[in-house]
């Protein structure tokens, strides 16, 4: 049986991202093409940006927009990828400017605790 974009999703992420499994309740061409939306981002191009730098964006967005949960997660992800405390605590001050001060008030003591836990250097 061929693979599909959500198969190769799946392996990569280790999951099935709920937009991708929501899309295909609703119809499977839509999943699929939420799919390969999702692995054009995700790709790792020639003289792009890397998979660690893409996750302190996404990291940074999230904090800006007061998502702890998603900040939280994408902290996992940044783990693996090899990021360093400063480099979190660059893009949580760049938060705090960009979505505000309460913002980083909100997520912060959340996330602290949490980088703690993972043991960022």
């Amino acid at each position: 049986m061929e693979k599909n974009t959500k198969d190769e999703i799946r392996e990569v992420k280790g999951f099935l991202p709920k937009a991708i499994k929501f899309a295909d309740e609703i119809n499977e061409d839509f999943a699929e093409g939420i799919a390969e939306f999702y692995q054009a981002i995700w790709d790792e191009r020639e003289n792009g940006l890397s998979m660690k730098e893409k996750h302190i964006l996404v990291f940074t967005v999230a904090c800006a927009s007061n998502n702890v949960e998603s900040a939280s997660k994408i902290l996992e992800r940044l783990k693996k990828f090899g990021a360093t405390r400063t480099e979190i605590y660059d893009a949580m001050m760049m938060a705090a400017w960009t979505g505000g001060i309460q913002n980083f008030t909100n997520v912060s003591s959340e996330l602290v605790d949490k980088i703690n836990k993972l043991g960022f250097e």
